[in-house]
């Protein structure tokens, strides 16, 4: 995989991928999301997301712009995060100027039409009630705030109904002018295209955008010496939990021995947690274990849906395989079968220009640099046994180990004596 990275004399980098593919996926991200905003106006940067779908000076309406877009098949979409929102579209490779086209124009040009705007915060306040209703959400947002607290690292990205309901158009237009900089602006382009036609096409759609200084957004403050749990009492016939620790940031050293020690717990059907938790003891449906990381802290979690009448059970089993990778050495064997499963998924998942593009904006985004797939390959065969015990061994303390829960259960205080690396 190679690409070409341009940064213009406005501050807007824009990356392009040639591919020996039919498609083409336009991204265009900016570096702002839910951590750049503040009590008054949580929710905002996802709910601008949506306004920019409901029309601008040169596309009216919403049914404007995915009439155009449809017509030529293209699938689009966009999403927020806690750090960056994104926007974009893919196509057959015909149809680039089109699909970069009404990208670019919903990104820098939304009208927020005052009729749509009250409109659609019906359609957000239904979005923040989907996500109560499903508890393997809940469980999630339960555990940001478990660990971040009243920060915007523990607020949820879709806001609250507060927020939802009193946000102005003119903190729309603002936030837009504000956020939505050159500076702020990363362009991706994947799939059949040659890369100076790309720049030259990008430099003159974009040749107006704002030019403001880019908005910074406060550093996440971590602090914790004792376990902690955050109970959520659901009338519900299955238990939700994410048990974890407190990790590291994207640019972390350890980020590649931490792709090989998560895979060894959730790297297939034939992982510990899978065995253990599915295959031997029947407690869940779902489990899996994954290392979430952001430009400024981390955390290392797994997650199941269990027996609610088994809870402790479950907990116990988590935390045995957590223990056991503290002491003793992944075997040769195991290494080799996980190295190669990690491989072999890498591959499936960088197939089409849409994957490609988003993984490279994702690096761009966690301010770390681009890896090539080969360079991916080359850290993950570097990592030893030995590697993936210390780093079990620094993560895996009783003074950063949380647990949230949502199901029927009420007593914390039996639940807390559970919690101990010390088995």
């Amino acid at each position: 995989m190679e690409y070409k990275k341009k940064v213009f004399k406005n501050g807007l980098t824009v990356i392009t991928v040639p591919l020996d593919n039919p498609t083409v996926t336009v991204f265009v991200g900016a570096k702002t999301g839910s951590k750049y905003e503040d009590a008054r106006t949580s929710g905002l940067s996802h709910f601008l997301e949506h306004m920019c779908f409901k029309g601008t000076p040169t596309r009216p309406t919403a049914k404007a712009i995915s009439e155009e877009l449809d017509v030529i098949g293209a699938i689009n979409n966009a999403f927020t995060s806690q750090e960056y929102t994104c926007y974009y579209a893919k196509a057959d490779k015909r149809h680039f100027d089109i699909i970069v086209d009404v990208v670019s124009d919903i990104y820098q040009n939304p009208v927020i039409p005052a009729k749509e705007l009250e409109k659609e915060r019906g359609v957000i306040l239904q979005e923040y009630k989907m996500y109560l209703d499903e508890l393997k959400w809940r469980v999630s947002d339960l555990w940001m705030d478990l660990l971040y607290g009243d920060s915007p690292a523990g607020w949820r990205i879709v806001g609250n109904p507060q927020t939802i309901a009193t946000l102005s158009r003119k903190d729309f237009l603002t936030y837009h002018k504000t956020h939505y900089t050159a500076g702020n602006t990363v362009v991706v382009v994947a799939g059949n295209i040659q890369s100076s036609i790309v720049e030259r096409r990008i430099k003159r759609l974009f040749e107006n955008i704002s030019t403001l200084p880019a908005k910074k957004k406060k550093p996440v403050v971590e602090s914790q010496d004792t376990p902690r749990i955050a109970l959520e009492y659901k009338d519900s016939d299955q238990t939700h939990i994410i048990l974890g620790v407190r990790s590291f940031p994207s640019s972390d050293r350890r980020t590649k021995v931490m792709r090989v020690l998560q895979s060894v717990l959730s790297g297939g059907m034939s992982s510990r947690l899978f065995q253990k938790m599915r295959e031997d003891l029947g407690i869940c449906y779902y489990v899996s274990a994954g290392n979430d990381t952001y430009t400024d802290h981390g955390n290392f979690s797994v997650s199941a849906g269990v027996d609610t009448e088994r809870l402790p059970i479950a907990i116990t089993a988590i935390l045995e395989e957590l223990v056991l990778l503290k002491k003793e050495l992944v075997s040769p064997q195991e290494l080799h079968k996980v190295k190669e499963g990690i491989i072999g998924r890498l591959s499936l998942s960088l197939e089409s220009s849409d994957d490609i593009g988003g993984f490279i904006l994702g690096r761009v985004m966690a301010g770390v640099p681009i890896e090539t797939p080969e360079e991916i390959i080359a850290s993950v065969q570097s990592v030893s046994a030995e590697e993936v015990q210390q780093l079990a061994r620094e993560i895996f303390i009783d003074a950063t180990l949380n647990l949230a829960i949502v199901g029927k259960h009420k007593n914390k205080k039996e639940l807390l004596k559970l919690l101990t690396f010390n088995t």
